[in-house]
């Protein structure tokens, strides 16, 4: 299987076969090849998403450092909790990531569930 990677504005041209990885060109970085299209699996129909609750802004917010989806949720609201401590997990590119509490304080909102998916930036709780 063959892979187009650009690492520090050259090209490589990656072929991967089952335990091992040959660079077989290195070039200076131009438009990278166009991805290959393939067909669109049949979607199935969304369900419903529940509400998301109504976001108050009181307090500092944590916000999502990557998009991904969440896998637990270890704070729950009037909370009192430590600047660093684990209030929530993160799953992004099949890893978990902690989210931290940035301050001392009270969480005052917590706006995920697990399961919930996020963006980058997505604010996730209120602490105050």
């Amino acid at each position: 299987m063959k892979y187009y990677v650009t690492l520090n504005n050259k090209n490589y041209e990656v072929e991967v076969e089952e335990t091992e990885a040959v660079i077989t060109a290195v070039t200076d970085a131009v438009a990278a090849p166009a991805p290959v299209a393939t067909a669109p699996a049949a979607a199935a129909p969304a369900a419903a998403a529940p509400a998301a609750p109504a976001v108050s802004g009181d307090g500092t917010p944590v916000k999502a450092p990557m998009p991904g989806t969440i896998l637990s949720v270890s704070a729950a609201a009037g909370q009192q909790v430590k600047s660093g401590q684990v209030i929530m997990i993160l799953e992004a590119m099949k890893m978990e990531n902690e989210i931290i509490a940035p301050c001392d304080g009270t969480v005052k909102q917590i706006l995920v569930q697990k399961g919930s998916t996020v963006e980058t930036d997505s604010v996730l709780a209120f602490i105050g």
